[in-house]
C-alpha cells in the first residue's frame, strides 16, 4: 500500500505583518479597558418560614432582582418588585442550603 501525503506551506509573512510583543502590548494598553457596571446593591432580606432568606437587590439600571438562600431561586425581570420577593418568602419551604466547603 502506498501512502501519498501532500504538504503545503504558507508563504513567509512580510516584515510589515510581523508585530513585536512590545508593539502588541502597547496597542492593547492604548485601548480603553472594560469597566463593568457597579455590583447590585442589597436592599433587604426577607426571612422565609423555613429559616432561609430572600435577598432583594437593586441593579445599576434600577431593576430589582431576588435570590433565595433556601431553594436557590434567582429572579430578575423588569417586573420583579419587593412584593414578588415577599410572596416567594411566604411560600418557600426549603431550609437554607449548606455552604460549600
Amino acid at each position: 500500500m502506498t501512502c501519498l501525503a501532500i504538504l503545503t506551506f504558507a508563504p513567509a509573512p512580510s516584515p510589515a505583518t510581523v508585530t513585536s510583543i512590545a508593539a502588541f502590548a502597547a496597542a492593547a494598553a492604548a485601548e480603553e479597558a472594560y469597566v463593568p457596571p457597579p455590583a447590585p446593591m442589597l436592599l433587604g432580606s426577607i426571612p422565609t418560614g423555613a429559616g432561609a432568606d430572600v435577598h432583594v437587590y437593586q441593579d445599576s439600571d434600577g431593576s430589582l432582582s431576588s435570590d433565595c438562600t433556601g431553594c436557590g431561586e434567582y429572579a430578575w425581570t423588569l417586573l420583579v418588585t419587593s412584593e414578588f420577593a415577599q410572596e416567594h418568602a411566604a411560600t418557600c419551604l426549603r431550609p437554607p442550603r449548606r455552604r460549600a466547603a
